[in-house]
């Protein structure tokens, strides 16, 4: 089994360019499937997340064609199935968004329940109460779920989350763009890569508008066409590169960012003690000494985001002071992560939703697991930090979202190798 090698205690240094958006691209992967037409995709990020998605689009038909780094071309015209292949479906989470594009663009569909990143529990409840809204009958087993139009058909409706869902917001955007009439979701998450979709369905021919509010609204239309769509850089990518030069105390230039999605990460940063300068495109992070002790709570974006409680509470794990992390979107979170993290010597004291982290002046190398995406890149930077040797395991789970990690890293001076067992 593969696994990641980390000598630790380099101060990184240099720049590092973010890549295309993972939770943007695989939820655009999918709505290409609703295109009468030929959709070319840049800023694609080349992570196994992404490979996943376009085999199950050619499985179903798609013609999958990559002309260039980072740049994929789909034409979904052909398609002849609605039974994307079941193991497949199984090894992603985000594999859910082929329900709400299959359903659109065909009416039916019959989805084998997703995968991925087991550190909570995560139902697809929200997304189920919008295809019904929308007039499908859902059958739905340990297994699978199976979409068929209901006695009066499918049609655009109201629709009333739960919860400010990311997952069921984009997938009630794709069921409805193809309807008659007019779907509103209420509630919508405000997250940037639902806005990027609603930009790639808007470019594609659809009349998507709201998107990064709390009302979405999408009048159908009678098909989309084919089109150019550039995916935003990703947040979440570029949040770790920055919390890892914070906490090495280096000096680094994150180039390819949106600024704007990165306010909730770089205030905590500053508010940590390190210095951040803010470009058109790019955030320069300086470390300035030993990090200072801070508050966070994840909440949906505006919000610090879940995706980088690890990585800051790595952060925290190394700072002057106690520090307080509360989860408030996925609660169980914290035990993909903080047991590997007292194995180097860190001090974390959970209660409910809560850590307590105290500040230890350093951390020492070991052999430590990787139980999820953002867990695993949170132990890569932990390595950075360590005295000696980290030897990271389960690294499939950080391949997932990360593209050219080991490259990224060792271009800012860490010293760190992938090995094949």
């Amino acid at each position: 089994m593969a696994r990641y090698e980390i000598m630790g205690g380099a101060r990184l240094e240099g720049s590092v360019t973010i890549s295309g958006a993972k939770n943007a691209a695989v939820a655009i992967l999918p709505a290409a499937l609703l295109v009468n037409g030929v959709c070319r995709i840049e800023n694609v990020p080349d992570i196994s997340d992404v490979r996943i998605l376009l085999s199950i689009l050619e499985g179903l038909g798609a013609n999958v064609q990559k002309p260039e780094e980072n740049v994929v071309v789909i034409d979904a015209t052909a398609i002849h199935s609605t039974v994307p292949e079941a193991a497949l479906v199984k090894k992603m989470r985000a594999s859910y968004y082929l329900m709400g594009s299959l359903l659109g663009r065909f009416g039916h569909c019959h989805v084998a329940l997703p995968g991925g990143c087991n550190f909570a529990t995560r139902p697809i409840d929200q997304h189920i109460k919008g295809f019904k809204a929308l007039g499908a009958n859902v059958e739905e087993t340990e297994e699978y779920v199976a979409l068929q139009p209901g006695e009066e058909g499918l049609q655009g409706n109201r629709v009333c989350l739960d919860m400010a869902s990311v997952g069921a917001t984009a997938n009630i955007m794709m069921a409805g763009v193809l309807l008659e009439g007019q779907t509103i979701i209420e509630n919508a998450a405000k997250e940037p890569h639902i806005v990027d979709l609603a930009n790639f369905l808007n470019t594609m021919g659809a009349q998507v508008s709201g998107a990064g509010t709390d009302t979405v609204k999408i009048r159908g239309v009678q098909q989309l066409q084919g089109g150019t769509y550039t995916i935003i850089p990703d947040q979440i990518e570029a949040g770790t590169y920055m919390a890892a030069a914070a906490v090495t105390g280096g000096n680094v230039l994150v180039k390819n960012v949106i600024p704007k999605h990165m306010d909730c990460i770089t205030s905590k940063l500053e508010e940590m003690g390190a210095e951040v300068i803010i470009y058109d495109d790019a955030i320069r992070i300086k470390g300035n000494g030993r990090l200072q002790a801070a508050t966070v709570k994840t909440r949906p974006y505006p919000g610090f985001p879940t995706d980088m409680q690890a990585q800051i509470c790595v952060c925290m794990t190394l700072a002057e002071g106690v520090s307080r992390l509360t989860e408030s979107v996925y609660e169980t979170r914290f035990f993909g992560y903080c047991t590997e993290l007292e194995s180097m010597g860190a001090k974390i004291e959970i209660s409910g939703k809560t850590a307590e982290v105290t500040g230890r002046e350093k951390l020492k190398g070991t052999t430590v697991v990787a139980r999820d995406l953002r867990a695993g890149a949170a132990l890569v930077m932990a390595g950075l930090c360590a005295e000696g040797t980290t030897r990271v395991e389960n690294i499939h789970f950080i391949e997932r979202g990360y593209e050219n990690l080991i490259e990224k890293f060792t271009a800012l001076g860490a010293t760190i190798r992938r090995i094949d067992d």
